[in-house]
């Protein structure tokens, strides 16, 4: 087990290869239109609204479908119930997420110039750390929105936690949640971050080929 991690650690503490060094500028590349594309897409129908309300959030903003309009209805539909106003000044996470966006650019592109592995590795556990963090944020949001309702509301309703991921009946909502094209972004930043560690092999190779020549 020791040969194992002596291992890795001389390996990731390699120059990136070429071929890394070009899969992790191309992973910078993919990551940069996560600054104007939405990374989530909700959608709320009922009988009311067959064609359904969109909701798209941005890294920096909420954007409601039909040039906005559908936000300013479901603002609307929200004050029957109680629930708080949708609006970008309560989202904290729309000042940092941009920011963290371009972190992860800048440091994949000082990655390509003088990184290691360990470089990539450290930047991986940074990015699913950051990763997870947003999504308990979205959840927790989503969370008081959904239970610190109005109790003087004209439409009564159970405390409720609108979905992250996938489906939920809210009231007589059907309320769908799903990533779109900004988060798959991350999805493709990520997947090409881990192939970059395929060409780490060619340094086991010359390492062992040095070893046989002395």
């Amino acid at each position: 087990m020791k040969d194992v991690f002596k291992d890795l650690t001389v390996a990731l503490d390699k120059p990136l290869a070429w071929q890394s060094r070009l899969v992790v500028f191309l992973a910078a590349i993919v990551l940069i239109p996560a600054l104007f594309l939405p990374l989530w897409h909700m959608t709320f129908e009922s009988q009311q609204y067959p064609e359904g309300l969109n909701l798209y959030i941005y890294t920096n903003d909420l954007v409601g479908g039909d040039l906005g309009n559908d936000l300013v209805e479901i603002n609307v539909l929200n004050h029957y119930i109680g629930m708080a106003e949708l609006k970008k000044e309560d989202f904290v996470e729309f000042k940092w997420i941009p920011m963290a966006i371009i972190i992860f650019v800048l440091l994949s592109l000082r990655t390509v110039i003088v990184g290691k592995y360990s470089t990539v590795f450290d930047e991986f556990l940074l990015l699913i750390s950051f990763g997870a963090f947003s999504l308990w944020s979205f959840f927790h949001r989503l969370y008081l929105y959904g239970h610190n309702l109005d109790p003087k509301a004209s439409v009564q309703v159970e405390p409720f936690t609108p979905p992250v991921y996938g489906h939920k009946m809210v009231g007589q909502f059907d309320v769908w949640s799903y990533p779109s094209a900004g988060a798959w972004c991350f999805v493709a930043f990520i997947l090409l971050l881990l192939s970059s560690f395929i060409f780490i092999r060619s340094w086991r190779k010359s390492d062992k080929q040095s070893a046989k020549v002395m």
